[in-house]
């Protein structure tokens, strides 16, 4: 049966009718399975006018209230994790361990969000001058708004809204309209865990809605993750409207491979990382960086483990990598297959030949890909991918490597193997990347960290969740205070001059 995915406003699923609506694929089998209604100003405006007389009251809500709708909360998320995960890996199309990994992550953030009372503690100074106390205060924004990705519709959210709302902001998201659904059910969870109406609310579209929310002016901040052309407009578009914003864009992450690695090891992080959710991960490994001595050879061991690697539909127990989330993208991650050949590439593995196991001939299949000798000039090795292709590039020793991932105009993850502490220590110190893996080839922070990376990969002063979330999601505010003893008051009477600590 055909499914129906409306907006979530003030508490309840909309009502109203949709003036536009999208279509929702499995990318396994390339059938339409429902339809999305796509929100425009009216949608969006009535979304905001929501959070923003729900805030006052949240805003108020004690630290302790707060916490228990969000321990709630995280369990009921628990409790449903095979729920969204079937329902991310029949909308994006990848496989359940991965949609359910995803769910997990997602709640590392949620565990990290109860502890905001602690989070939340300000400073006091006591007798900064006679008779005069000064502290400071964290408060919230007000009415903030999430714009969030296809690749992970559940987890990216989650990086995002768990923090915003335990420091008392009410919260948009607008989720990616490819697989909206998981977005709609976190949004029933948050209403069964007994958060107040309009503290939580989704509206689905495309750039209709992404730009009534820039340009509202009761949104105060505004999160994004995505491709860095997109990042880089919603940053200027949400700056010019007066808003905070955190803009995390696209990524070129590099594996750098010394001779003295362990290439089993690096052999089963470039596969894992390069194709894991048919390489749409932000994070993923897209270009390897490897010393010519043992390129021919991790080339070889990257072979072996491709040819195991079972290409199938998500809810396939037996598949490890789905299909790509639309045939769009699919074709155009394929182009670049032919595109590294005619730059002068060797087509060393050709996904378009992998077999599937039981899947749909409609369905969205390109399986595992890799480019070897790759130049940086080369349109494979300068853009943003997002889709299972490797690009070898081969370098002659450790410092052209470096000097390859710093001159990449991305900044966002990197990882190097190799055996030798002092080389990696170095790495670490001289390469310009937000997040860095030794012998880790994803090198996602934890929870209690922030996420994000340098240079084009991120528009904006903060990181995602972590410390850095919580300050971007409240104002700090300093207060000086004098309290006389009753029936006393300051010496001196009235004093024009300049006022000085004493």
């Amino acid at each position: 049966m055909s499914k129906h995915v409306t907006h979530w406003i003030g508490g309840a699923a909309h009502e109203g009718p949709a003036q536009r609506r999208g279509d929702i694929y499995n990318p396994a089998s390339g059938q339409v399975t429902g339809t999305v209604d796509l929100a425009g100003p009216r949608e969006v405006d009535a979304a905001v006018t929501a959070a923003r007389e729900a805030f006052p009251g949240w805003r108020d809500t004690s630290l302790s209230k707060r916490v228990q709708i969000l321990f709630r909360f995280r369990e009921l998320l628990n409790g449903n994790k095979e729920r969204l995960a079937e329902l991310i890996s029949a909308e994006h199309g990848k496989v359940l361990s991965d949609a359910l990994g995803e769910v997990s992550r997602g709640l590392d953030v949620v565990d990290f969000a109860c502890g905001i009372p602690h989070l939340l503690k300000g400073g006091y100074s006591e007798n900064v001058s006679t008779g005069v106390d000064s502290y400071s205060i964290m408060q919230p924004l007000g009415v903030v708004t999430g714009v969030t990705p296809f690749n992970f519709p559940a987890m990216v959210p989650m990086w995002m809204f768990p923090v915003a709302i335990a420091c008392g902001n009410t919260f948009v998201l607008k989720p990616s309209e490819k697989d909206p659904s998981a977005a709609v059910v976190m949004a029933e969870l948050w209403a069964e865990a007994g958060l107040p109406d309009g503290v939580f609310s989704v509206v689905h579209g495309d750039r209709t809605a992404v730009d009534a929310l820039l340009e509202h002016p009761d949104v105060a901040a505004v999160s994004f993750v995505g491709s860095t052309p997109i990042a880089r407009y919603i940053y200027r578009t949400a700056a010019e409207h007066g808003k905070r914003v955190q803009a995390l864009g696209g990524a070129k992450n590099h594996m750098v491979v010394l001779p003295d690695a362990d290439l089993d090891l690096a052999a089963d992080a470039a596969v894992s990382a390069g194709f894991g959710s048919a390489g749409e991960r932000c994070m993923a490994i897209s270009a390897l960086a490897v010393v010519d001595s043992v390129a021919d050879e991790l080339v070889e061991r990257i072979r072996e483990r491709v040819a195991r690697l079972r290409v199938g539909p998500g809810d396939d127990d037996r598949s490890e990598m789905g299909p790509l989330v639309t045939r769009e993208h699919r074709d155009k991650v394929a182009s670049y297959l032919e595109s590294g050949v005619r730059e002068g590439a060797t087509l060393a593995i050709d996904g378009r030949m992998h077999p599937v196991l039981g899947g749909d001939p409609d369905g969205f299949w390109l399986g595992p890909s890799l480019l070897d000798h790759v130049g940086p000039e080369m349109s494979c090795y300068g853009d943003e991918i997002f889709g299972p292709v490797l690009s070898m590039v081969r370098v002659g020793d450790y410092d052209e490597a470096v000097k390859l991932v710093n001159g990449n105009p991305y900044g966002n993850g990197t990882a190097i193997f190799t055996n030798d502490g002092g080389a990696a220590r170095r790495f670490q110190n001289e390469i310009e990347v937000g997040m860095v893996g030794i012998n880790v080839p994803i090198p996602v922070p934890m929870a209690y960290y922030s996420f994000g990376g340098w240079k084009q990969s991120l528009f904006g002063d903060s990181h995602a969740h972590g410390t850095e979330g919580v300050h971007f999601y409240t104002r700090t505010k300093a207060v000086t205070a004098r309290w006389t003893d009753p029936g006393q008051r300051p010496e001196g009477g009235v004093d024009l001059g300049f006022p000085t600590n004493g």
